[in-house]
């Protein structure tokens, strides 16, 4: 069974697929931090702006194989099938996907993309990853398409992340009471250090899911 906090159709809002027509799949749990606001300040990603906890959100609950996969393909409908572009997210979906699950959906004609905090050195095919590191100490799964480091943190080095095998690597902006000082830092940065490069999230701007 798996423990979904949520799933829904949106537009991607952040990294290389930016503005591209997605399903959304966020599960419930995360090996990083419980959710629980009390543990916020003892979490290596206090920053963090995702409600994982449950399964309460919308179309969330507890899915079979069977039901999860029926539930994708019914949000998604009948258009666009050569475009069908899904992507698991978190919390940190790698404690709950299965190779069975990923490749049933695949087999239904989805392009499927993990977005994962890479504490877990998964052996599963997908067929893009993005990795979103918390700290180099418990960073496993140092290679994908794209790495997402959400700017600034003091527990990343990206001098040693730029030497990894990644296709792309992108900076975002840290919300909260200095998210333009942020803003700014990140381009300029961006600017003066390849080959990172900026990435904004869209769907707050938009105000979409």
């Amino acid at each position: 069974m798996f423990y979904v906090k949520e799933i829904f159709k949106s537009l991607q809002g952040e990294g290389y697929f930016s503005g591209r027509k997605a399903i959304f799949v966020r599960f419930s749990g995360c090996n990083l931090w419980n959710g629980q606001a009390d543990q916020r300040s003892n979490s290596v990603c206090s920053f963090c702006d995702t409600d994982f906890v449950g399964t309460d959100g919308q179309n969330g609950g507890i899915y079979s194989l069977e039901q999860l996969i029926k539930k994708i393909k019914i949000l998604w409908g009948n258009q666009d099938y050569d475009k069908r572009f899904l992507v698991f997210t978190g919390g940190e979906p790698t404690l709950q996907l299965t190779e069975r699950l990923v490749n049933s959906v695949k087999k239904e004609g989805f392009f499927v993309a993990l977005e994962t905090n890479g504490t877990i050195n998964s052996e599963i095919k997908y067929d893009w990853v993005c990795v979103s590191p918390k700290s180099m100490k418990n960073w496993r799964l140092q290679k994908g398409d794209e790495v997402k480091v959400i700017f600034p943190q003091n527990n990343l080095d990206l001098n040693l992340i730029k030497q990894m095998d990644f296709n792309f690597f992108f900076l975002q902006p840290m919300d909260g009471s200095k998210r333009q000082v942020n803003i700014w830092n990140t381009i300029n940065y961006c600017k003066s250090h390849k080959p990172w490069f900026p990435s904004f999230q869209i769907h707050k701007t938009l105000m979409i899911s």
